[in-house]
């Protein structure tokens, strides 16, 4: 695992922002499909905004592009929140990056995908079908999870068991609930829903390349951990460890390794 550190929040946007355009560009140049795996959270909003801008400068075509979810909110009857949701995540991606694409671009709204808590499997029947992803966008939770799959104890779950986790519903962590309710919700715990469907952590472990970014506080716990390098799924960020190109950008002013 590569490890770099940046200065800031801005240098981290823009260094995420400039992978994920490498990896862009240089399929469509190609005039290959890309598929690239996206994340959301407040740590991805800059670099969102500063993607859209090179691609907008670039003027690539980009109906060759598909952009898939890692997750996404459970309302209480076991279906995707509505896009209207003041917390889905389809409505965030369409704030933070496809709105600010230029429409003159060509990039096809049914090339946007997300799990569907109704058929979960279906998700990764469609990204295998489809040749895998090429590159995955993550952060990691406060907790160690990637996407929402979340920490299991040792004494529940195999190492092998867990890295094989198909997407699925699952409810959230307590820790989950909490930091999403004061980072997205201003403090409203009701606002939260209590499930959300997520991509596995199969598919995830299966993109060709992999980037972790972090730039809160409250992630240099499990970066810590997997700084320590062992594999636990009770850290389920660990499991990029055993990555063969997998990459983790920090800022140095909030996270202290």
């Amino acid at each position: 695992m590569k490890w770099t550190q940046v200065p800031d929040y801005e240098a981290m946007s823009r260094m995420a922002a400039q992978r994920l355009f490498d990896v862009i560009s240089g399929k469509l140049a190609k005039r290959q499909q890309v598929r690239v795996g996206l994340a959301t959270g407040n740590t991805m909003i800059r670099v969102y905004g500063m993607l859209a801008g090179l691609l907008n400068k670039a003027g690539h075509e980009l109906s060759d592009l598909s952009t898939y979810n890692l997750d996404e909110y459970v309302d209480g009857q076991g279906g995707n929140v509505a896009p209207s949701h003041p917390l889905s995540y389809r409505k965030y991606m369409t704030e933070y990056f496809y709105d600010l694409v230029d429409t003159r671009l060509g990039f096809k709204q049914a090339n946007m995908f997300f799990p569907d808590a109704g058929n979960p499997a279906a998700y990764d029947t469609q990204i295998a079908e489809a040749g895998g992803l090429d590159f995955q966008l993550l952060g990691i939770g406060f907790n160690g999870h990637i996407a929402f799959n979340e920490p299991q104890p040792e004494s529940e779950i195999t190492a092998e068991a867990f890295a094989a986790l198909p997407s699925r519903v699952i409810s959230l962590a307590s820790q989950t609930v909490q930091a999403n309710a004061r980072l997205t919700a201003a403090g409203d715990l009701a606002a939260v829903p209590r499930q959300a469907v997520t991509m596995g952590m199969r598919q995830i472990l299966a993109a060709r390349d992999i980037l972790l970014v972090a730039c809160f506080a409250e992630q240099t716990a499990p970066l810590r951990l997997l700084q320590a390098g062992r594999v636990s799924t009770e850290t389920p960020a660990s499991f990029l460890l055993n990555h063969p190109s997998a990459e983790v950008i920090y800022t140095t002013d909030t996270i202290n390794l």
